[in-house]
């Protein structure tokens, strides 16, 4: 199985959780100190990865009860499809595991519930072994604390045509890194080719409202705030694109692979990708794959979207020490390095990403492309709002439409979409 980025940004089915079903008191819960001595059975549960990784894991879970003589660990391997609806019933029964492998969007609900232990409390000490960008990004906006310990971690790089670039008289070898450079490129590309070529394939998502600086949330984590004064400016000038030909017609109704297929065919410019995505240019179309460059996503903040996965310690746990030690011990250094090697992933690690397997050529493309990726995730970010569910994404995507085919102005539009989320929020909580 690859672990793409776009598995990472298609969330699971919306978790909702009532505090009612489980409280958020501490009379039935576990101990949060994890100083104790790491003994007992504990259970772990992962998302879809016991067909294609049981080696590993059986391995890691070995080594684990090795390193910590009187310790069990039963790993349990749901699937995919379900995965928020397992985790929301089992919270609300009772069921739920010591050790839980979660996406920020899962954690949310489950540390609103009391439910996901506070790591800034109860391991703190194993801050600073992680990067920055990945400890904040199960941070849960209205409560303090980081409710998971990061886990390995996507991005995507940029690919462009350089010989489009070329033909609309604009450095190939300079592509876009800001949004206002980018608007400037697609304009003059748009210009040039009479319209035929656009630069991008796809319509604006909330992770472009981050990267462009738009404020998405307020600081209590209560509203949505990305129909403030940026984030207008944001849609507007992709309007403006639109209407020029520089965003592709079809953008509204784009997918991952009808993107992908616009950028084969050399209708579009720049398109995100993936390894495999160079193996394919390859072979169907060796003359795009000649003139491919790779570059970061654009961002006008210096820092690019992540896309994080996470381990989670179930604050109820029997066996705090034991489940924080083994949640710690999956995500350390060492074998977060290790599950690197074999699937297309990034560790969340300081300083792993300064291995020579993430920086040093060997002429394969796959290697080129896991270069880019590590190089731009150091000071990477997840902007996507862990309390940003998969009904506020249409929401957001379906105002955006409106806006660029003229039915809506951008800060009519935004103002809708703030209000369609804010109501989907409060029927979260």
């Amino acid at each position: 199985m690859r672990i793409s980025r776009r598995t990472f940004a298609a969330a699971a089915v919306a978790l909702v959780l009532p505090l009612s079903a489980c409280g958020s008191g501490g009379d039935d819960g576990g101990s949060t100190d994890a100083s104790g001595r790491v003994e007992g059975d504990i259970t772990f549960q992962t998302w879809n990865l016991r067909a294609n990784f049981k080696p590993y894991f059986d391995g890691l879970i070995a080594d684990f009860e090795k390193k910590y003589p009187g310790t069990h660990v039963k790993w349990i391997d749901q699937p995919a499809e379900g995965y928020a609806d397992k985790i929301s019933a089992d919270a609300a029964g009772g069921t739920l595991p010591d050790v839980v492998n979660v996406s920020p969007d899962l954690v949310a609900p489950l540390a609103e519930a009391g439910l996901a232990l506070d790591l800034d409390k109860a391991a703190g000490e194993y801050r600073s072994e992680y990067l920055d960008g990945a400890w904040a990004s199960h941070r849960v906006p209205g409560l303090n604390g980081t409710y998971a310990f990061p886990w390995y971690l996507n991005t995507g790089p940029l690919f462009y045509n350089k010989s489009l670039f070329e033909k609309a008289g604009l450095d190939p070898s300079a592509p876009p890194k800001t949004y206002g450079e980018l608007f400037a490129d697609a304009l003059q590309m748009a210009r040039k080719s009479d319209g035929r070529v656009a630069t991008l394939a796809n319509v604006p998502t909330v992770e472009d409202f981050g990267r462009y600086g738009v404020q998405l949330m307020n600081k209590e984590g209560t509203g949505f705030a990305f129909n403030d004064a940026k984030g207008v400016e944001l849609l507007s000038k992709y309007k403006e694109l639109y209407d020029a030909k520089a965003l592709d017609p079809q953008a509204l109704t784009a997918t991952p692979e009808s993107s992908g297929k616009k950028f084969l065919t050399e209708a579009v410019a720049m398109n995100p990708g993936s390894a495999l995505d160079l193996g394919n240019f390859k072979k169907q179309a060796p003359n795009l794959y000649k003139n491919i460059g790779i570059t970061d996503q654009i961002t006008s903040t210096g820092h690019v979207n992540m896309y994080v996965m996470g381990v989670m310690v179930n604050s109820r746990t029997k066996r705090t020490p034991a489940a924080v030690a083994f949640a710690h011990f999956v995500t350390d250094a060492r074998n977060q390095m290790s599950f690197a090697k074999k699937v297309a992933i990034f560790p969340s690690t300081a300083g792993s990403l300064d291995d020579p397997y993430f920086t040093e050529e060997d002429g394969s493309d796959e290697t080129r492309v896991r270069i880019a990726a590590a190089k731009s995730l150091k000071s990477a970010v997840n902007y996507t709002p862990v309390l940003f569910s998969e009904q506020m994404k249409t929401a957001l995507r379906n105002e955006v439409a409106k806006a660029l085919q003229g039915k809506e102005s951008p800060k009519s539009a935004l103002d809708n979409a703030v209000k369609a989320c804010d109501q989907l929020l409060k029927q979260q909580g």
